[in-house]
């Protein structure tokens, strides 16, 4: 007996979404699509980026690679219709999930007081493999900070700084191995979607044999859009914080 399809995401679930990644790059293998689907529709989207990339590329040196991987992703966010974005100056390769990161995150989440927060996965092993460190680090501080951000007795500052305390209503995670919901990225999408990773050629030059994104990303999406029953989709993990836990509905259904 084959699984039951996944479901989209209601198109009325949120107007802003804050997508909050480690890197330049990351938002772009697939789930910039989700974004290009999205912000067609109208829905308002922002990046933070937790560091510069300054540690990704060998055989350049870190000034050098900050600025080329800035620059890159700025032009990559622009291809699916996202001008907001923040880069913070945590260093690149080294992230650490503490109060500092937790602290950063919650006040740009109470800036831009989001519907909904997208992170990636912070599970040692997921969908494509083991997961980096940073990538780690970044998923499990996005995951805190969205509740700090909504409580007003953490990080007290932030009130000084005029943030009022922001309750996120939606937890979506990309890469996640338990996808609950997709995002139909066919056509339009997709096709934004693979030129925004393209938009970090400087980057993907220095990979040695590096898939072509018009090749991978295709191929990655047709792949999750099996689980949708449509030719290209993203798979989200959709956590509605606003909702009972999962137990108290199962024990109201009983």
């Amino acid at each position: 007996m084959s699984a039951p399809l996944l479901p989209p995401l209601p198109e009325d679930a949120f107007r802003r979404v804050l997508c909050v990644v480690a890197h330049p790059d990351d938002v772009e293998y697939g789930t910039s699509s989700a974004v290009a689907t999205w912000t067609a529709r109208g829905v308002e989207v922002a990046y933070l980026l937790l560091t510069h990339g300054e540690a990704g590329m060998d055989a350049v040196p870190p000034e050098r690679t900050a600025e080329l991987r800035t620059q890159e992703q700025l032009a990559a966010s622009l291809v699916v219709g996202v001008s907001d974005v923040t880069f913070l100056d945590h260093p690149d390769g080294v992230l650490e999930h503490g109060l500092p990161l937790r602290r950063d995150i919650a006040r740009a989440i109470r800036r831009w007081r989001p519907d909904a927060v997208l992170i990636g996965s912070w599970e040692v092993e997921t969908r494509i493999g083991l997961n980096q460190a940073d990538h780690r680090a970044a998923g499990l501080a996005g995951l805190d900070a969205v509740r700090d951000a909504g409580n007003r007795w953490v990080f007290r500052e932030l009130l000084d700084e005029g943030l009022e305390p922001w309750s996120t209503r939606w937890l979506l995670i990309a890469g996640d191995p338990r996808p609950t919901h997709g995002v139909e990225v066919t056509g339009e999408p997709l096709a934004r979607g693979v030129a925004s990773l393209e938009a970090h050629g400087g980057y993907l030059a220095g990979i040695p044999g590096h898939p072509l994104p018009s090749v991978m990303i295709p191929a990655i999406t047709a792949m999750q859009g099996r689980a949708m029953g449509v030719p290209n989709a993203v798979l989200l993990r959709a956590w509605d914080l606003h909702a009972p836990p999962p137990i108290a509905r199962e024990a109201m259904s009983g």
